[in-house]
């Protein structure tokens, strides 16, 4: 049976545990989630930056991030990064362990 990644992240999983301390923790899901019922770009932006903006004082915005990534996760923000910004962190990532292995 598969469940997409959202259903995973609500289970209870030892390797989720950082969610009870996420600053999102009892918010609506909605609000890290652009709707496609918000035509308004400036609205979406301005809806982003308040989730960034919960993100940003999270003591365990890392943990959230290392989450989406692993999970594959292309919409809403999750560890203060929007989908693009989570695959331009991935390609920088890889950049950097490639750099680092030619040095070596």
């Amino acid at each position: 049976m598969r469940t997409s990644s959202l259903a995973r992240l609500f289970t209870t999983e030892a390797e989720n545990d950082w969610r009870q301390d996420a600053a999102c923790s009892g918010m609506d899901p909605e609000y890290f989630f652009s709707s496609e019922e918000i035509a308004d770009k400036r609205e979406r932006q301005e809806r982003e930056a308040g989730a960034k903006a919960i993100c940003a004082r999270c003591e365990v915005r890392d943990e959230c991030l290392a989450y989406a990534i692993e999970a594959g996760e292309r919409y809403g923000i999750w560890g203060g990064l929007n989908p693009a910004e989570r695959r331009a962190f991935v390609r920088s990532s890889l950049n950097d362990a490639r750099s680092t292995e030619r040095v070596s």
